[in-house]
């Protein structure tokens, strides 16, 4: 999985790519491999309705463990554990966030989204860093109001055996998660994932409190509630950093990949100009090809075709490549 603090530039590919039509003209959608063709169907449905499915099976799972949690919560008093509870249950929330963005992600370009909704998909990981900054507030005035007003809860070997159970259950829900985002390359599920991992994580600093409360240490319970929004600020700030990074249009491929591609082509002279964004998976690419000036249209317009089916074998996450064709600029000028 990528570190949430470095982009993910694509530097090589396992998988051969789709053809489609290049240009010069405005983005243009990925179409069959025969020149003129009508656009292919949308190639990411089977994508979707896999991370539909996967949203849905962490959706019930962490329901359950929410409940189960804030029950218990109540039950003993520990600020500890309703505090954990809450985050299971914007756990459950980001579930259907999710389930919302990604609905409306998996419709097919139209005349007013030429580039697709893929970006919604992205809005919606916002969204789950929404209800984590609201948890983390929760947890945060719940700790202080404990550590001003004191109070010990109720621990017995019952509860301390249920948030063992909850936390097996969040360890396995992440590892299928997880393997989920990298295999179907979703940035929701990725940053969903995050969010399950980060209960993992105060689940533990939880039961360890409990058992620190049973041995006579009360003070344990406000102290693993502020852990908790320790992990809960890390995982925000995550899916913050890879949101921004897609919003915001950062470069996906290193343009000396680009390059080597291009350069393959016996007729390219060079190119400059290389410009990609979007998700890791959904990438879209526009770049400037230098060919000689004498070279005939429907030669220049063969070798475009000939460029873009190498880059989009090399890199198979790419959506479309519009080329532009023009001659090498003076030599004192290349970039």
């Amino acid at each position: 999985m990528a570190h949430p603090d470095r982009p993910r530039v694509l530097t090589s590919a396992s998988a051969p790519g789709r053809r489609g039509p290049a240009g010069d003209g405005g983005p243009g959608r990925r179409s069959s491999a025969s020149e003129g063709g009508p656009p292919a169907p949308w190639r990411d449905q089977a994508r979707y309705d896999s991370v539909v499915r996967v949203l849905y099976r962490v959706l019930v799972l962490n329901l359950a463990v929410a409940v189960v949690k804030i029950v218990l919560g109540y039950a003993t008093g520990a600020v500890s554990i309703l505090s954990d509870g809450f985050h299971s249950l914007t756990d459950s929330a980001s579930n259907v966030v999710a389930l919302v963005g990604v609905s409306i992600a998996r419709r097919p370009p139209d005349e007013n989204h030429p580039y697709g909704h893929r970006k919604y998909e992205t809005m919606a990981s916002l969204a789950i860093l929404v209800f984590l900054v609201i948890v983390l507030v929760q947890v945060l005035n719940a700790a202080y109001d404990r550590l001003v007003n004191g109070g010990t809860p109720r621990v017995f070997p019952e509860g301390i055996g249920i948030m063992t159970a909850t936390l097996i259950t969040n360890v396995l829900v992440v590892a299928y998660e997880e393997r989920e985002a990298r295999r179907l390359n979703s940035e929701v599920l990725r940053a969903d994932a995050k969010h399950t991992r980060s209960d993992v994580l105060t689940s533990g600093a939880v039961l360890g409190a409990l058992l620190g409360v049973w041995w006579g240490y009360p003070l344990l319970d406000p102290l693993a509630a502020i852990v908790v929004a320790v992990f809960i600020g890390r995982a925000g700030w995550g899916i913050a950093q890879e949101a921004s990074r897609i919003l915001a249009d950062e470069i996906v491929i290193a343009e000396d990949d680009v390059r080597e591609v291009v350069r393959s082509v016996p007729e390219v002279l060079g190119c400059h100009h290389i410009r990609t964004r979007g998700p890791a998976d959904y990438v879209f690419m526009d770049l400037h090809v230098w060919l000689d000036g004498q070279t005939p249209l429907e030669s220049a317009h063969a070798t475009s075709h000939v460029v873009k089916d190498l880059l989009m074998k090399r890199f198979p996450h790419l959506e479309d490549v519009v080329i532009h064709i023009e001659p090498p600029p003076p030599p004192s000028s290349h970039t």
